[in-house]
């Protein structure tokens, strides 16, 4: 995807900016519980402070295709991007490898396209809510994917999806733009997202990032 291909800014910037904001209410509102010990009140700090970046990078910037590479944990990142969604409703759990590769990306930008995923993934679970973000790598690569066990995508649809403004149930609320600014991201640090589902029994969502050598 080139940036001409891209959803509009503003439309990015509505839409990115309001996963960071829920999250914000939801941790004020946990932090307001007072039993909670201090090692749980230092990772909402946490959250609230990668919350606060998300925000920040998308109003001074919402070109998704914008990348500043730093060495990122994505492991870590995935564990935030979990924690942060379960504290507005659903539990969403994490399988990660214990000997991942760092790799080069832009830790906002991929925490915006895995937010957007497991948005998704939530969205489409059906009467099964369970989401789990899985993290593995290899020699040439880093996987991050999310998967849910809802309906599916059809066949037919399963390009489709990702171009902007693309929604399989017209009546479901959402701007349909999630997809294609996760595909853009992933396709901004070189890799790609891709799609595994049958239908009838969910779909899962990943971005391969390549590990550079050297």
């Amino acid at each position: 995807m080139t940036p001409a291909d891209e959803p509009p800014r503003l439309a990015v910037l509505v839409h990115e900016v309001r996963s960071p904001v829920a999250a914000l209410s939801a941790i004020a509102e946990t932090f307001a519980d007072e039993d909670l010990e201090g090692p749980a009140r230092l990772e909402l700090v946490h959250l609230a402070i990668a919350a606060c970046r998300g925000i920040e990078r998308v109003v001074i910037d919402a070109a998704v295709a914008s990348i500043h590479l730093e060495r990122v944990d994505v492991g870590a990142l995935a564990h935030q991007a979990a924690a942060a969604a379960s504290l507005v409703g659903t539990r969403v759990q994490t399988e990660i490898a214990l000997d991942l590769r760092r790799v080069s990306a832009d830790p906002v930008r991929l925490r915006q396209a895995l937010d957007n995923l497991i948005g998704n993934a939530l969205t489409h679970a059906g009467p099964d809510p369970n989401v789990v973000v899985r993290v593995s790598s290899d020699v040439m690569s880093v996987h991050l994917s999310v998967q849910d066990f809802g309906v599916g995508v059809p066949v037919a649809d399963q390009e489709r999806i990702f171009e902007g403004g693309v929604r399989l149930e017209p009546g479901r609320a959402g701007s349909g733009l999630g997809l294609a600014i996760a595909r853009a991201i992933a396709l901004g640090h070189g890799g790609e997202l891709t799609l595994r589902s049958i239908p009838g029994e969910g779909a899962t969502f990943t971005i391969v990032l390549p590990v550079k050598r050297g």
